[in-house]
């Protein structure tokens, strides 16, 4: 029998194995060496930017919301801001200085030397990204990369980039997710007690 119903069941099949395919990738050492540079930023009353366009601008939001409370509910977390949440902001330098611009700019005006950068994208190519590590680097920001597909660009310019290496933007949005809430659930273990 052929129809919806089986259709379904293989498309979840197969997503569910690539999703699970595509998270072997990942390297627990890199991962505790990020939590250390995380924690190393938040004794410096550093900040943690994150940015992304599309879903990965929501994952953004959504892990910033994670960072702030969800490693803490006391209010011992870290200090995060989602570059892709104010839409004004966007809207203003979008209009005004270009979209390729509207991350690097609120960096050039927010962050300093001790803060961190985290960018969520698919492509690892989307201009905004490139000009917004770019201008992390001229800071002198740590910045690291949830990235899919080859990397893009962005990967050869990131001090610390997590590539998994798929070609599916869904399952790279998804990445970024669950990165997100495993750094999340490290970060609690960590400061849980302080």
């Amino acid at each position: 029998m052929t129809g919806p119903r089986n259709n379904l069941k293989h498309l979840t099949t197969t997503y569910v194995n690539a999703l699970t395919e595509t998270l072997r990738q990942l390297d627990t050492d890199a991962l505790s060496l990020f939590v250390d540079t995380l924690l190393n930023m938040r004794e410096k009353r550093g900040t943690l930017y994150l940015c992304g366009n599309g879903g990965s601008a929501a994952n953004a939001i959504h892990l910033a919301n994670d960072f702030t409370f969800g490693i803490n509910p006391q209010g011992n977390a870290l200090k995060v801001e989602a570059l892709p949440a104010n839409s004004s902001i966007l809207s203003c330098l979008g209009n005004d200085i270009g979209y390729d611009n509207i991350f690097s700019h609120q960096l050039k005006v927010k962050a300093e030397q001790h803060d961190i950068l985290l960018v969520l994208s698919g492509s690892g190519n989307s201009q905004n990204i490139i000009n917004a590590i770019s201008q992390a680097n001229k800071i002198g920001m740590a910045t690291v990369g949830i990235l899919g597909f080859d990397g893009g660009k962005a990967k050869t310019l990131l001090d610390q980039p997590f590539h998994f290496d798929i070609q599916d933007m869904q399952i790279s949005e998804d990445t970024q997710v669950i990165l997100g809430h495993i750094l999340m659930k490290a970060l609690y273990l960590e400061l849980k007690h302080e």
